[in-house]
């Protein structure tokens, strides 16, 4: 069958046409493929940048809504309220959460406590998680002031369920995940080996033994809403970990808001570094109205929020994700020696006592 008015193609002719022909469909097939990755590529590093997806603002309102609860110290109406609003919020986000309730003696006699533990997904469809999120979510009991702990208490509560939100939303590293809210951060009198740190503590007692194998690293979330911030990781930081959120926060061109702090700090991550989970105290622990009655909600910012939740996100999603120079690398070996300083020593007399873990060196993984 001939193309009427086409002169006959001799077979060298047809050859050369049906190369060409080849030729040009390659090529407009490579152009086609082109355009499809020009079109979907931004998409997909959208996606993939899910630090952009943290709110400030809604994690701002989320401590706005612990404040207006009113002081919640451990055991009190307020902190039960706290601890309502926290599973109904995890609850929303795709989160099963957990009590983990204990009595512990105080100077103040007996007290309940419970922390809250959650994970992604149902009980029966959830992930053994490998990296902790945690805050203490009560504040101070104060017989002089009202204490409220918008910063203290409030914002790192806050932090955390914005973060539950946003990974939520990404199952796979959410399966690898576990949120803590410790109860009973704040020493009733003064922070001793027996007094302060109750959640912590008591979650670090539970995890000894084999349970200390499964985590492969946490950050502690504390003070982190001041409106002029600047996180200061203490002396104690795990090396490896401090570097890699110094790198994720000037990767996001953050740098300029963490430095150290120049001494240790006793605060929810020296339980967990003690049992061999390396952890890492995100605080911001130069803030004038530090267990004053003007940490209110008027000295915190939504931007700051924003500043801390894109930096931890980045360093979940790039660094502890995706980064393959993660696997098998040692993060510490260090020895914590509590006795100089501590939170409460900062402004009020310090306490004596002393406590030093040899932290064992232990591999730690990727997330994925």
């Amino acid at each position: 069958m001939e193309i009427v008015g086409c002169p006959r193609q001799t077979p060298m002719q047809k050859q050369r046409f049906v190369t060409a022909f080849h030729r040009n469909a390659l090529h407009n097939t490579t152009i086609v493929f082109l355009i499809s990755l020009l079109q979907t590529g931004p998409v997909r590093a959208a996606e993939a940048k899910i630090w952009e997806d943290f709110s400030g603002d809604k994690a701002f309102a989320h401590v706005q809504r612990l404040v207006d609860f009113g002081p919640r110290p451990a055991g009190s109406d307020a902190l039960e309220k706290s601890r309502t609003y926290i599973e109904e919020q995890l609850r929303r986000y795709g989160w099963n959460t957990r009590r983990q309730a204990y009595t512990e003696d105080t100077p103040r006699g007996k007290t309940h406590f419970v922390n809250l533990i959650a994970q992604f997904g149902t009980q029966k469809k959830a992930a053994s998680p490998v990296f902790l999120l945690c805050t203490h979510y009560d504040t101070k009991a104060f017989d002089t002031i009202r204490f409220v702990g918008a910063n203290d208490g409030g914002s790192s509560t806050g932090l955390v369920l914005e973060l539950a939100r946003v990974i939520g939303q990404h199952p796979t590293l959410a399966g690898k995940i576990e949120l803590v809210f410790f109860d009973g951060e704040e020493a009733f009198e003064q922070f001793s080996d027996t007094d302060g740190l109750y959640g912590s503590r008591y979650f670090a007692r539970q995890l000894q033994g084999s349970g200390t194998k499964q985590f492969r690293g946490g950050l502690l979330f504390d003070m982190v809403g001041d409106r002029s911030l600047g996180i200061t990781l203490p002396n104690d930081s795990p090396a490896d970990m401090a570097r890699d959120i110094f790198a994720a926060a000037e990767a996001l061109k953050l740098r300029s808001y963490f430095t150290y702090l120049g001494r240790d700090l006793i605060d929810d991550h020296v339980p967990l570094n003690g049992i061999g989970i390396p952890t890492l105290d995100v605080i911001d622990f130069d803030y004038p109205w530090w267990h004053t009655a003007d940490d209110t909600t008027d000295k915190i910012s939504g931007s700051s929020l924003q500043i801390v939740g894109s930096i931890a996100l980045y360093y979940l999603s790039e660094i502890i994700s995706r980064s393959a120079h993660m696997r098998g690398r040692r993060f510490f070996n260090f020895r914590i020696a509590l006795t100089p300083f501590s939170r409460q020593s900062a402004r009020e007399s310090s306490p004596e006592w002393s406590v030093s873990h040899q932290c064992p060196i232990r591999p730690v993984k990727a997330l994925v």
